[in-house]
């Protein structure tokens, strides 16, 4: 097994529940772990036997453009179009943190944080 990380994705989104937040947009940050097999692409030094992590950033920017109430709702999109459309992921962690929230105060981010594995194949 290996990981691959892409982070620090800086994307301008229209996340929120707050009408404003649709209108004006924030800035996001977006960090991704995912666990593969990586040997198979150590070996033949072929992007088709690894995870293109080209392919996981256009994913997330792809859904960070998809306006949502809550960033808990563009952490599980993130997640199920990684299993949907990347066979070699087993584990996938994703983090979507909101630049300077507006929540009264003085606050850096705000990060919604979740993980998921492949379910495994039902062989009944």
């Amino acid at each position: 097994m290996g990981i691959i990380k892409v982070e620090n994705i800086r994307v301008f989104a229209y996340h929120g529940c707050l009408k404003e937040e649709a209108k004006i947009g924030s800035d996001y940050r977006v960090d991704l772990k995912v666990k593969a097999n990586l040997q198979p692409s150590a070996e033949s030094d072929q992007l088709k036997d690894t995870v293109d992590y080209v392919f996981l950033n256009r994913i997330i920017k792809e859904e960070m453009n998809r306006s949502s109430h809550l960033l808990e709702t563009v952490c599980r999109r993130i997640l199920d179009r990684i299993f949907k459309e990347v066979d070699m992921v087993s584990k996938a962690t994703v983090s979507v943190s909101k630049l300077n929230p507006p929540i009264g105060g003085d606050v850096q981010q705000v990060t919604v944080k979740m993980k998921d594995e492949r379910k495994k194949a039902n062989t009944d």
